[in-house]
């Protein structure tokens, strides 16, 4: 005994638009935020600063670039990022990896307030002293 289905044109509609919508729902989007760090230096010497996402491998300003900040200066670092996102910041004395802030360079130490979640608005300021 042969079964067989012939789906008419409508039905075949529904079905491709039921696909479309499973495929959609795995695909949750990411949805974004904007997030601005405030950091100020207030070592003698200017320091650099990255800041990385510990969900995924992202890195601001990326491209083997990296905020200055001049000694006294206050900078307003602007994010866009995912919602719900962990940023950390590591920061270093210019020309000087061993004294470093937050996370350091690359992303390579353990901090304990350092990171900060993407849900808009602007950190504290992020003072950076001796």
């Amino acid at each position: 005994m042969s079964v067989s289905f012939v789906f008419r044109p409508a039905a075949r509609r529904g079905i491709r638009l039921a696909v479309l919508a499973a495929v959609c729902a795995m695909a949750a989007p990411a949805f974004s935020a904007d997030v601005t760090f405030v950091m100020r230096n207030e070592h003698p010497n200017a320091v650099e600063v990255e800041l990385y996402s510990q969900d995924r491998d992202h890195v601001w300003p990326g491209g083997n670039e990296v905020y200055y900040l001049d000694d006294g200066e206050t900078k307003q670092i602007p994010l866009s990022c995912n919602e719900g996102e962990q940023i950390c910041y590591g920061a270093w004395v210019s020309g000087d990896k061993g004294t470093y802030w937050g996370t350091g360079p690359d992303n390579g130490e353990t901090c304990e307030d350092c990171c900060y979640t993407c849900e808009g608005g602007e950190t504290e300021e992020i003072n950076l002293v001796e």
